[in-house]
């Protein structure tokens, strides 16, 4: 039964008649008389949670403007902190850090993974460990620069389907195509043998572990209306999904040992990220745990699975957004299109890796995408490990804490034509450095401090590379006889997308 659970939520809460009596919001003071951050009015029992609606970080933009920068909502019997500038972003990633670095109980998180998820988990020895991992031995600089043969193999293959598609091209389809390749190949290897069904089967069993994870469940906010979920099949398609993941990757961590024992170990710039964490396993094995935590099977499992969840979501988002924006803006297009292709030079046949330091544009492209589209809007929550204060108010602890990045990058106050695509704005800003700054929150679209996203580093060079590919080869266009631009609606999940389907025209070019 597909039921919106803000649909849900709403029908429960006019059966209850709840709609007919506000709460009086305001400032409270709490026990020590330090004041909390003002609160809009809510429902009694439901709190905020059926004033946010489907698009949250737009409505908490809205409320925002109204009550400021920093505001108390309760979303059911969670108590939330909502972070709308830049000022307040500073303080939860940097100057309290330590105060905000943990992570609430997330319902379906819980579900499909487990404590060692690096996304997810609560601050303390699981994350730590996994953080470690990830950094040293996942995402280092040598590690991502080992995968270039993937990332030009997929981008050579990507720009074959479009050719063989002709003039239309669904090109939501051909970029996550992209991206499932370059990160399935990266994390399992080359062999193919997890490819149940010519991968289909591979590509179902993700989309659903994503779509899960994107959800927010009843439960976890109103305990009394945990019923809506089971209702809307979620616990039954948590139960199914998690299962057959965790079948599917024991399978392939055994394939692995087993191949290990039986041959020579490859070299290291053909090792996937299964071979790197068995060998961590392998490790840690013979030093001997120490009375430390384990690094076992669980905790590969669980660190595959935000892996891939992650650079496959993330990416294939900001692409299909930034192509989107280079549509409705053919001046930007014809700029970067020719950036590209004066890069790649006479005689040149495809874009490489070598190419990408020279397309300081197309860079400008990606940043003001992720500026106006933020692949996680609201960035993943903090909560509290102590009582601490955000811009003077009083956080106690335990207290859930939402950036709305997506807001602080269109602020007015701190951009100028802060609604309108203007790569340019970024014109003056060192290119070579992360998405991370240390000194610039106004812009966080992977967050920063302690729980900002190590993954960027993988991500950028292949949403670099395939967004060059695809305008080295080909011009692109709009259906004729549709509109004349491109509707920017969002639709919301685990990451917010564009809500059409870029069906786009593509005229193969030559130099």
């Amino acid at each position: 039964m597909d039921v919106s659970p803000f649909a849900a939520l709403l029908f429960v809460a006019l059966l209850s008649l709840l709609l007919l009596f506000f709460r009086k919001g305001g400032s409270p003071s709490s026990g020590d008389g330090r004041r909390l951050p003002p609160s809009p009015p809510g429902l009694p029992l439901l709190g905020h949670l059926p004033l946010i609606g489907s698009l949250p970080h737009r409505k908490l933009q809205v409320m925002a403007a109204k009550h400021g920068p920093v505001m108390l909502l309760r979303l059911g019997r969670v108590p939330t902190v909502v972070a709308s500038s830049a000022a307040a972003a500073q303080e939860v990633m940097k100057t309290h850090d330590l105060a905000f670095a943990s992570r609430p109980r997330v319902r379906m998180a819980e579900r499909l993974l487990s404590d060692y998820d690096m996304a997810f988990a609560p601050y303390g020895e699981h994350w730590r460990q996994s953080r470690r991992v990830s950094v040293l031995h996942l995402l280092s600089q040598r590690r991502v620069r080992s995968f270039r043969h993937i990332r030009q193999q997929e981008a050579a293959a990507m720009a074959g389907r479009v050719r063989r598609a002709g003039a239309a091209v669904n090109l939501n389809a051909v970029l996550i195509s992209y991206t499932n390749g370059v990160i399935s190949r990266a994390v399992f290897g080359d062999d193919g043998s997890y490819e149940l069904d010519g991968g289909e089967k591979l590509a179902k069993l993700f989309g659903d572990f994503e779509e899960l994870l994107g959800k927010a469940t009843m439960g976890e906010f109103v305990p009394w209306l945990a019923w809506v979920d089971t209702l809307m099949g979620l616990e039954a398609k948590a139960t199914r999904t998690s299962e057959e993941m965790g079948a599917l990757l024991e399978r392939i961590i055994a394939d692995h040992r087993q191949r290990r024992r039986g041959s020579r170990r490859e070299g290291d710039n053909h090792r996937d990220f299964v071979d790197v964490l068995l060998d961590v396993n392998e490790a840690e094995e013979h030093a001997g745990a120490g009375g430390g935590v384990p690094f076992d099977n669980e905790a590969i499992k669980a660190m595959i699975l935000v892996m891939f969840a992650a650079a496959t979501d993330t990416t294939y988002t900001t692409m299909v957004w930034a192509m989107a924006e280079l549509i409705n803006h053919p001046h930007e297009m014809r700029r970067v299109q020719h950036e590209i292709r004066a890069a790649v030079g006479v005689g040149g046949d495809r874009v490489t890796e070598e190419h990408l330091e020279k397309l300081r544009y197309l860079k400008l492209v990606i940043k003001e995408t992720l500026r106006l589209h933020a692949p996680l809007p609201l960035l993943l929550p903090h909560e509290t490990t102590e009582d601490t204060q955000l811009l003077g108010y009083r956080v106690p602890a335990r207290t859930r804490v939402i950036i709305n990045a997506w807001a602080i990058a269109r602020d007015p106050a701190t951009w100028e034509r802060a609604d309108e695509f203007v790569p340019e704005r970024f014109a003056g800003d060192d290119l070579t450095t992360d998405y991370m700054s240390a000194q610039d929150f106004r812009f966080v679209p992977f967050g920063g401090g302690r729980r900002g996203c190590p993954g960027v580093a993988f991500a950028v060079p292949s949403m670099e590379l395939a967004l060059a590919t695809m305008l080295y080869h080909f011009d692109w266009e709009l259906p004729a006889g549709g509109a004349s631009k491109l509707e920017m609606d969002e639709m919301n999940g685990l990451s917010v997308r564009l809500k059409a389907t870029l069906h786009l025209v593509a005229k193969p070019w030559s130099p």
